[in-house]
């Protein structure tokens, strides 16, 4: 698959993008540190904020705009604009100046995620293919965590922290080169929807397809879950346990290691297993696992903490890898070509809403009243994330589905195969929410429009 030139290259440019923005992580860290001191905290937290709010309102706008233009051209001038912030970056004097760069960061970043994800149906059309490339993508994402901190704390030896800046630029230079050099196919026509359509379009396919709000579903877990390990594992580490810095690193990489060993392993267990099956598995992994640090925190302090806590972290990170990995392929099988860039806009912006839910109950609520009662709610946010899921993806989940238009169908090429009723036509095929297919049918109602 990587003799395939145009995926080498979107695959590199994803690389090089993710590594500078690693760095541009660390960089702003120290920044915040630099301009605000002690309470260099809470700048970086309204900063996090920022981006995820970003993610939440632009993705949704780009994705509807996406089919418009040539999607190389876009994802270049994305690259070039957000090696242009972080080039601003180091001359911020002031906190506002940091807060006005990071949202124009994050808001290309919003728009260059999900134009990057419905580029590889396109150019992988294989099936196949298409899973080993989710899969090396949710790889490339592990390996960025587990390395960026690590490149950038050997550069920060040598060179002032405000050299990263200029790390994260070339990062994201060679992104838009490599961009360049691929031949990313123009997104077909998405018919006559208004942009106000094309805006809310993915959201309410999301609503309308089982599959998917399943997948909303899973995303609550995942963010309930992963918020625990993202907000709290400094704190829990070094406050809670009193063990060095480093182990705070470990228990990240230890987190990391369990996505890393399911990317590897994904391609081959989608062979085997239903995404339905491997996702919902993944989620409740992680619910077990919520529940498990949250007995953790009833325990009395002694060697046993330590391992148990690098197991509990490894095992959410196989849970997590679980679920985001296939995320890809579900949106996939639920949209048309055209439609594509909406539905992945909105995964990408309504699964950072729920990040943006789970952030403030890990940050805000674990400072007020402990970790037990904080990660029993993030629990039981994650159970009914799962549950969710559950009910609202049947197991039953065929490619082909069996429906009935009406017999006044606005296109009637739409129904040359069917088979006409008293009441319209009955047909049956790969079914996706689109203009002519609105709602899904169910055994006690089988119009679709």
């Amino acid at each position: 698959m990587f003799r395939i030139r145009d995926y080498r290259h979107l695959f590199g440019a994803q690389l090089v993008a993710l590594a500078g923005n690693g760095l541009a992580t660390v960089a702003l860290g120290l920044l915040a540190f630099t301009l605000a001191g002690d309470k260099a905290a809470a700048v970086l937290g309204t900063a996090l904020t920022i981006k995820m709010v970003a993610y939440v309102l632009v993705a949704p706008i780009a994705g509807a705009y996406a089919g418009r233009f040539n999607r190389r051209h876009v994802l270049v001038v994305l690259d070039l604009a957000r090696a242009a912030v972080v080039i601003a970056l180091p001359f911020a004097d002031q906190i506002w100046h940091v807060y006005l760069l990071v949202a124009l960061m994050q808001s290309a970043s919003a728009a260059f995620t999900p134009t990057f994800q419905a580029t590889l149906p396109d150019i992988l059309p294989n099936e196949d293919f298409y899973t080993r490339a989710l899969s090396y993508s949710q790889l490339a994402s592990t390996l960025e965590t587990l390395l960026s901190p690590l490149l950038a704390a050997i550069l920060i030896s040598y060179i002032n922290f405000h050299w990263l800046f200029v790390g994260t630029a070339m990062g994201f230079l060679a992104s838009a080169s490599l961009v360049v050099s691929s031949r990313i196919p123009d997104a077909m026509a998405s018919g006559s929807y208004s942009i106000a359509d094309r805006i809310f379009s993915g959201v309410r396919t999301f609503a309308a397809t089982p599959r998917l709000r399943g997948l909303m579903g899973l995303n609550l877990t995942v963010a309930a879950i992963g918020s625990i390990v993202m907000v709290n594992t400094v704190n829990l580490v070094q406050q809670h346990l009193g063990r060095p810095e480093a182990d705070v690193a470990w228990l990240l990489t230890a987190n990391g290691a369990g996505v890393l060993v399911v990317a590897l392993f994904m391609p081959r267990l989608l062979r085997r297993y239903t995404d339905r099956t491997v996702m919902t598995t993944g989620a409740t992994i992680m619910t077990g696992a919520g529940i498990a640090v949250t007995a953790f925190t009833f325990g009395t302090s002694g060697s046993w903490q330590w391992p148990t806590l690098i197991a509990i972290w490894t095992v959410i990170g196989l849970g997590s890898g679980a679920v985001l990995t296939p995320a890809g392929n579900v949106i996939r099988r639920s949209s048309a070509p055209q439609d594509r860039p909406a539905l992945f806009s909105a995964q990408f912006s309504l699964s950072h809403a729920c990040w943006l839910l789970a952030y403030p109950i890990a940050g805000w609520v674990a400072t007020e009243v402990g970790y037990t009662i904080t990660w029993a709610i993030l629990a039981v946010l994650a159970t009914i994330g799962m549950t969710a899921a559950r009910l609202c993806w049947p197991a039953h989940d065929p490619e082909q589905v069996e429906h009935r238009h009406p017999a006044d169908i606005a296109d009637p090429a739409h129904i040359k195969d069917a088979t006409q009723t008293a009441d319209g036509y009955v047909h049956t095929h790969q079914l996706v929410i689109d203009q002519l297919h609105r709602r899904w049918p169910t055994k006690s109602r089988q119009a679709i429009a």
